[in-house]
């Protein structure tokens, strides 16, 4: 054994006790990626998203986080797996998930705040008409083809009452004549008045209902990871004010992250404003879109940009990832989405 290597055993065996592997370099992890379905966005982030940790995808109406999240679903999809979309403003459009080639067999789509009027489930897929609705009424003999609708004679009974009714002077008489209330003048005071001020309830703001689909919405992601067998799990708060969203406490987006970390399940958030601050594994900043046409007289599609605000994890095959967080670089990248109807 040369020296070296034998100076280096006993210094480790020597402050094993207090420094475990002392001299060893840090141990090294590879985290597995999937694909998301965008070369650009996959060419940026070495990969696609990482498995087993939480993605954020930030941006505001129409910046394409939506796209992204459902191109990532429609690769998880596609090999076999489950997908679960937890939807908190029920803004989910099917059509549009299928268009992107979604098995929507394998997706469980969890809409929020959405009522079941009756007992069983099934009954809002039914549709019944009372028997009466069924029974023909009987005919009846008159002018108007049959009986419908009153005789000429009886609909001028009572018009004569009505018009005397009309013409009485009280009704006819003139307003100002009508005795009006006297208001009392306040009197003058002596000497200085100390104004109190008044304190006006504020009315419940309309902020609960939001916060309740919230809830319903972390505790229904909840029961879907700790059950496990999803691939991937995409919690849409896209239309929660980011006030609202800034309620949920840190401790809730760090369970998540131990609980995706030991299912290997990849969480997506969609949000206006990053939230999981240290949990997020993965932070895209998505850029207001601008819309592309063909003669400026077609729409075309739109163009998205996106930005890496934190990558704790890289998905390059050649490159080892140290549990060290390394450094951040901001990186951009852009991709266009195409209409069906246009010719390129």
């Amino acid at each position: 054994m040369p020296a070296s290597a034998l100076l280096r055993a006993q210094i480790e065996a020597a402050s094993a006790e207090r420094i475990p592997s002392a001299l060893s370099p840090t141990p090294r992890i590879m985290r597995e990626v999937v694909p998301t379905g965008i070369r650009p966005v996959d060419d940026l982030l070495h990969g696609g998203f990482p498995v087993g940790a939480i993605t954020e995808i930030v941006g505001a109406e129409c910046s394409g986080r939506t796209s992204l999240a459902l191109s990532f679903v429609a690769g998880v999809t596609r090999v076999g797996k489950v997908c679960a979309w937890v939807d908190v403003s029920d803004t989910l459009d099917p059509e549009s998930a299928a268009a992107v080639r979604i098995d929507l067999r394998r997706l469980l789509w969890v809409r929020c705040g959405v009522s079941v009027t009756g007992a069983d489930a099934s009954a809002r897929n039914t549709f019944t008409l009372p028997e009466k609705y069924f029974i023909p009424k009987p005919v009846k003999q008159g002018l108007h083809g049959g009986g419908f609708g009153p005789h000429p004679r009886g609909e001028v009974k009572g018009l004569s009452n009505a018009l005397v009714g009309l013409l009485q002077p009280e009704v006819i008489g003139p307003r100002c004549a009508e005795p009006q209330p006297k208001v009392k003048s306040a009197k003058p005071t002596v000497g200085r008045v100390e104004v109190q001020p008044t304190y006006t309830p504020k009315k419940a703001s309309a902020s609960a209902k939001p916060w309740s689909r919230l809830e319903q919405a972390l505790r229904a992601t909840d029961l879907l990871l700790h059950n496990g067998g999803f691939g991937a799990v995409v919690l849409d708060m896209g239309g929660i004010s980011p006030e609202n969203v800034a309620r949920i406490p840190l401790a809730t987006w760090f369970r998540y992250r131990a609980v995706a970390e030991q299912k290997q399940t990849s969480i997506l958030l969609l949000l206006q404003h990053a939230c999981a601050k240290s949990s997020a594994g993965l932070t895209l900043c998505l850029q207001s879109s601008t819309a592309v046409g063909e003669e400026t007289t077609v729409f075309a599609g739109m163009e998205h940009s996106v930005e890496v605000a934190r990558q704790r994890f890289s998905g390059d095959a050649n490159d080892d990832v140290f549990l060290r967080k390394p450094p951040q670089v901001q990186r951009f990248a852009h991709w266009w989405s195409q209409t069906v109807w246009t010719s390129r």
